[in-house]
Formats: structure tokens, sequence, C-alpha cells
């Protein structure tokens, strides 16, 4: 259920459209519905301006499809994240126009048909960093934000970096994806005035372990405007960048 589906129903009794009873049965599924393996949030679009994101892995794809068709029954957007072909296509089935970005490991539906809003940069350290700015990216696309990617601009050729510095600054916040030791979002953070959050990835070499080095480096970070997600979470990135940057073009 979101705000708009609401607002109809409402606007419908109101008008004597549809029945108080009618409306009270529409909401009977209203916070979630079982589904024996998962209870699927249908108020969250209500209460977070965002549906229920699916996290795909471990789950079996007909596990994903129904619950994305339960998300579907009241949502017009659908993100399903760390997911595989066969997640993909076991979701197509029940939502013929889902679209599936294999580099993301995304699924996503949207029927919105809105304009994108405002501006979010994604960037990039390296190459192998693109997966995870990809992520953010499309989290950021179906949230209802326009995004600008800026990728394999890392501090190794800092001339990269400084050869954008006037369009990042025109962005309202940005995703600063970098693995290794993570210097990336201090860098950023110094060289514009707009929310930084920073997204460590499992990309380096032994003494990286796994992102954490780059984690750390990011917590430490000396740039005041720099926040940090979890390690390869560019969900998490691209989400919190999203709504700060929806927040400023005034609300979801």
């Amino acid at each position: 259920m979101d705000n708009e589906r609401l607002e109809k129903l409402l606007n419908d009794v109101k008008t004597g459209k549809l029945s108080v009873k009618e409306a009270v049965d529409a909401l009977a599924v209203f916070p979630f519905v079982e589904l024996g393996f998962a209870r699927v949030d249908r108020h969250r679009e209500i209460r977070c301006g965002f549906p229920e994101v699916i996290f795909c892995e471990g789950k079996e794809p007909s596990q994903v499809a129904e619950i994305a068709a339960r998300i579907l029954e009241t949502s017009d957007r659908l993100l399903a994240t760390r997911a595989d072909s066969a997640i993909f296509s076991a979701v197509k089935k029940i939502a013929p126009d889902a679209f599936y970005e294999e580099k993301a490991r995304v699924v996503a539906v949207d029927r919105t048909r809105t304009p994108k809003r405002g501006l979010v940069g994604v960037v990039s350290a390296g190459t192998l960093d693109i997966p995870v700015a990809e992520e953010a990216r499309l989290t950021c696309e179906i949230m209802g934000s326009r995004v600008e990617t800026f990728y394999d601009i890392g501090v190794a050729g800092l001339h990269r970096l400084l050869s954008h510095v006037e369009e990042l600054r025109k962005a309202r916040s940005l995703v600063v994806v970098a693995g290794m030791e993570g210097a990336l979002a201090s860098v950023v953070g110094g060289v514009t005035s707009v929310p930084v959050v920073a997204v460590p990835t499992s990309v380096g070499y032994g003494a990286s372990f796994g992102g954490l080095a780059a984690l750390l480096s990011m917590l430490n970070s000396c740039a005041a405007g720099v926040s940090v997600v979890n390690i390869d979470n560019g969900f998490g990135g691209g989400y919190v960048a999203s709504l700060i940057n929806l927040a400023v073009e005034g609300g979801r």
C-alpha cells in the first residue's frame, strides 16, 4: 500500500464510490501478509516512502517470486538485491515488466512513470568497485532520484577525480564506492559541500581484510561530511543518498 493508493481509497469512501465495509476489506491486508516463510510488510511504503526490499541471497527463487508478487499487489515498485538469473526468471513469470541488471545483481520493477528528481552522484574508485556502485545507482533510480555516474576515478590517479569536481558539486548527495584503503571518500568529502555516503568494498589484497581496511579508513575520515555504510552495501548507500536527495527536492 502506497500513499497514492491510500489517498484514492479514502477519496472513494468520501465521494461514495466505495463503502466503508469495502474500504475495510481493502485494508485487511494492510499491515503484512503471512507466507509461512516470510511476513511481507505492506505498510512500509507509507511509513518509509519505499516498499520492502527483498534480499535474495539464500532464498529460493520461488520464495522471492512469491514475496515479489505480494509486494506488487500494493506497490508500483519492486527492488530485489543480490539476485541471480534464476531469481530473475522466477520473478519474470509473475511480473513480465521486471528487469535484471546482472552486474549489480538487482531485479527491479518500476511502474511509476514519474520523472526522476534532483541529482545523486555515484562514484567508484576502480573498475572492480563498479558492481557495488551499480547497485547504488539502481537503488537511487527506483526510489525516484536522477543519477550521474563517475566510475574509475580513484586516488591513484587523482587528476581523474579533479577533472569532475565541478560536476560532483552539482549533486545533492554523493555515493562514493571504494575498496583498497578507501581513501576516495575522504578526498571527495574534502572537495565538495554535499553529504557523502561512503561504501567500502571487499576489493583489495590480503591486508584489506575483505573490505575491513576500507571500512575503518572511511569511519576515520577527516572529512566532516562523510557517513559510512557496511562493506559492499551499495543498496544501503544508494538508499541513504536518495533519501537525502529527495528530502532536498521537497519530500518523497
